[in-house]
């Protein structure tokens, strides 16, 4: 609907509803900006330095593998690290993305809680936590940060250029003026002259400023159990893959150099709840196409808990982030954040 491939009455009438819907969503946006802006809302600090990666649009930028790299590179300097998210469902339970970087991560708290300032709060006087992490907090401006990272997809970086519910965007590109430094993920999937594009428009609104891009870099199969399996067990392959994430199209990119055929690739709701029927039912499509070997993502893996479907070897591909362009400038905006004695940790 939003990308205009409903056509006919039906969809010109309902894209003309939700522009009006994101008509009063642009107002309440500025309003809250503003009042940040202009110091009559004010953020607040809770002792130790903040980063924050977050996007400005709806649908996977790639902030889990971006929040890993970030934690995995204090933590290698001997920083005690909290990552802090909103979380999205149950409060009792951890979503999707906490579940795969505490997998990835098992070193590292996650607090996920919507009081994100209460939750530092925790992060840093019950865990004695140097620094924190703010995942998806690029909106979230009650918490003060001292870093504020914007990824954006390549494959879609401003949303179709209209804010939530007629486009993708959360709120104006405008917005961008308040990154410490941006970064376009999935670089490799789109051409120099595109990536170009997208930079003359950033600095357009942002002026001149640091240059980071990134790939999405597949990094070894797992299976429900923790097994882990080489990236070769998909060369030649017969595969079938499938996927409840916010960008499908970025997964479906990333997997298809590395099979020898996809036979097929369902796509489900980002954050999709897999219950018995959709396991009955990609059991009963695993048999019905005989691939070698049915692929997930890491964050759908978690969710279905399966070791096979219909028979066939079901894998979940953990991706990590890796920055192509850039890595020194960033390295120098992360290392002033590092404390001046962190502890040396010893096994």
């Amino acid at each position: 609907m939003v990308r205009g491939e409903t056509r006919g009455l039906r969809g010109v009438l309902a894209r003309r509803a939700l522009g009006g819907i994101a008509a009063g969503y642009a107002v309440a946006v500025g309003m809250r900006n503003a009042l940040y802006d202009s110091g009559l809302w004010s953020a607040q600090r809770v002792g130790v330095p903040v980063v924050s990666v977050g996007n400005l649009t709806l649908g996977g930028t790639g902030k889990t593998p971006m929040v890993e790299w970030l934690a995995r590179w204090y933590r290698d300097r001997g920083v005690r690290v909290a990552l802090i998210s909103r979380g999205y469902g149950s409060r009792r339970e951890i979503n999707d993305e906490g579940r795969v970087l505490e997998e990835n991560l098992p070193d590292v708290p996650h607090l996920q809680d919507p009081d994100r300032v209460a939750s530092g709060w925790i992060a840093v006087r019950e865990l004695e936590s140097q620094l924190i992490i703010l995942d998806d907090g690029f909106q979230h401006r009650r918490l003060a940060r001292d870093l504020d990272m914007v990824l954006l997809d390549s494959l879609d970086p401003f949303g179709q250029g209209r804010l939530f519910p007629r486009g993708l965007l959360r709120e104006p590109v405008g917005s961008l003026r308040r990154a410490g430094v941006v970064m376009l993920t999935r670089a490799d999937l789109v051409d120099r002259s595109r990536r170009e594009e997208i930079w003359s428009l950033i600095e357009r609104v942002t002026g001149s400023g640091v240059r980071l891009e990134s790939r999405h870099a597949p990094v070894e199969l797992i299976d429900a159990e923790g097994g882990r399996f080489p990236l070769s067990e998909l060369f030649a392959r017969d595969v079938a893959a499938f996927c409840g994430i916010g960008n499908p199209d970025g997964f479906r990119r990333t997997i298809a150099p590395l099979c020898g055929r996809v036979l097929d690739f369902r796509v489900f709701p980002d954050h999709h709840p897999y219950n018995r029927a959709d396991v009955r039912g990609l059991a009963a499509w695993a048999r019905e196409l005989r691939p070698n070997l049915v692929l997930t993502t890491q964050k759908d893996l978690v969710k279905l808990r399966a070791l096979s479907l219909g028979g066939v070897p079901l894998r979940g591909l953990r991706i990590g982030l890796e920055i192509t362009v850039g890595l020194q400038a960033l390295e120098e905006l992360l290392e002033p954040l590092v404390p001046a004695n962190p502890p040396v940790e010893t096994s």
